[in-house]
């Protein structure tokens, strides 16, 4: 079959969203000289690549090798299917190999495009330092392949909302949707790729395939609405693990950024930065570093088990914060929570391995880095009222709270609170950060239907093409996300080529 006639709407490949997945597919399907539109309906690239952390976990990198590290994709694969294993859910080994066995190349692909990192740095139960943080946050990733994409002719639309698939037969021949002046659009290809990313933000799909109470939560990305995943299910396709989400208590971003966390994603930022953790003191770089929190952050359970306890808006708690009530936060005042701690949580939670949270850059943020750089976030008193007072909740409340929890809860590690300042992070709300249900694929990630079979022209990558692969573990994800696009993007193009 022939690829349509090159014009405005028809292209060799059409990747449909601009994420760091459509922006990786886009890349390499130009890169072997396919015609490429890239649709995204956003204003502008990013999708939940651009707010996340920003880390990626990856074997056999310059850094690894200038510290010595001996590792192989063989043992990264070995510890993420046991790190996937505590979910008791099916995985797919053959994605979790082509993940492993091809991220240190997306790594290198990443750095001869300008990223700079940091790293590798140590995330138990890994058996070795695996996890590289990009400087000065994720925006650059966007920034750099945005870059790359222009160079190579990419033609990118922003502002196009994909509404369904277009098929010819049983083969998908490219999509319809609406631009952004709300004009019918209909975009031929010789190929497609879904990088739609996670379907978080729709509450239907929540609904069906985790909970009803799960709905309740704010994605992460309100703009990960399950569409490629929509459009795929209406023809044949299927979702794997759809169940799995990642839940969790969060920090909502800086109401105003700073200057510093204003600044455009410029390689010299990140270069001069990377340069400093090289060759300076960590005491001198990490205050700069640390400018740069710009994420929806999430606190480790950790706090919680050394002592920290969570009350609501009006002081109380609402169950055992060792346990996992996110969902329980979303039913409270507000739908917010605050930790509380004393001097002694404070003081262990302010170095290696007693971290508050992953942050940009740095890769983790103690309890000294949100007293200086998330003020937003931060109370302090010298007594419980006057905590109570910061936080602007009933003192009597929260002090009965406190007494209570030292004289019946706190035992071994959860010892009492008890040494002032006390102080409090918040507020934390439920937030859906992304959905691991992807759709199934098959190892050149062409979508798969009902029987098994590929679905000719249509491929998946990123959270959309996640196939069953389960991705604990910081880092994962991105990784997944840049070393699936990349493939796709080249299957696509092959594709295409192939049916001229």
């Amino acid at each position: 079959m022939a690829t349509p006639a090159q014009g405005r709407n028809s292209c060799d490949v059409l990747v449909i969203g601009a994420g760091g997945t459509g922006l990786a597919a886009a890349i390499e399907a130009a890169t072997a000289g396919a015609r490429v539109v890239l649709l995204e309906k956003n204003p502008q690239p990013g999708g939940t690549t651009g707010i996340s952390v920003g880390s990626i976990t990856v074997t056999r990198t310059p850094h690894q090798i200038r510290q010595g590290i001996q590792d192989s994709a063989a043992e990264h694969a070995r510890d993420l299917a046991k790190i996937n294993s505590r979910r008791g859910l099916p995985d797919n080994p053959v994605l979790i190999r082509l993940l492993t066995e091809n991220v240190t190349d997306t790594f290198r692909w990443l750095m001869d495009l300008g990223l700079d990192f940091i790293g590798p740095l140590p995330e138990p139960p890994h058996s070795q330092p695996r996890m590289h943080c990009v400087l000065p946050t994720s925006k650059a990733y966007i920034a750099r392949l945005a870059e790359r994409a222009a160079s190579l002719g990419v033609e990118v639309r922003c502002g196009f909302a994909a509404q369904s698939l277009l098929t010819e037969g049983s083969r998908v021949i490219g999509v319809e949707g609406t631009d952004a002046a709300g004009t019918q659009e209909r975009i031929r290809a010789g190929a497609t790729v879904l990088a739609t990313g996670d379907y978080s933000a729709s509450p239907a799909m929540v609904e069906k395939y985790i909970s009803a109470e799960a709905a309740k939560a704010i994605p992460a990305n309100p703009a990960s609405t399950g569409d490629g995943h929509r459009m795929a299910l209406a023809l044949g396709g299927r979702i794997l693990n759809g169940q799995v989400a990642w839940l969790a208590n969060r920090f909502p971003l800086p109401r105003k950024p700073s200057l510093v966390q204003s600044l455009p994603p410029l390689r010299l930022v990140g270069r001069l930065m990377r340069i400093a953790y090289e060759h300076l003191p960590e005491a001198i770089v990490r205050p700069f570093a640390m400018a740069f929190i710009t994420s929806i952050l999430q606190p480790s359970q950790a706090i919680y088990e050394a002592g920290a306890i969570l009350v609501n808006r009006e002081g109380r708690r609402f169950g055992d914060e060792t346990g996992d009530l996110t969902l329980a936060t979303a039913q409270q005042p507000g739908g917010i929570a605050f930790i509380i701690f004393d001097r002694r949580i404070v003081e262990r939670f302010s170095r290696w391995p007693h971290f508050v949270s992953t942050a940009p850059g740095p890769g983790y943020a103690y309890a000294q880095d949100y007293r200086r750089y998330r003020r937003d976030l931060w109370h302090e008193g010298d007594s419980i009222d006057a905590l109570a007072r910061s936080l602007g909740m009933p003192a009597d409340a929260l002090r009965g709270t406190v007494s209570e929890y030292n004289q019946t809860v706190a035992r071994a590690e959860r010892r009492p609170l008890g040494k002032a300042p006390f102080c409090a992070l918040g507020p934390l709300s439920a937030v859906l950060a992304f959905t691991d249900g992807g759709l199934a694929i098959d190892g050149t990630l062409r979508v798969l239907d009902s029987e098994d079979k590929p679905i000719a022209g249509l491929y998946a990558a990123g959270s959309v093409g996640q196939g069953g692969v389960l991705l604990d573990g910081h880092g994962h994800h991105i990784a997944w996300a840049f070393t699936s696009g990349r493939i796709a993007g080249r299957q696509a193009s092959a594709f295409a080529r192939a049916a001229r």
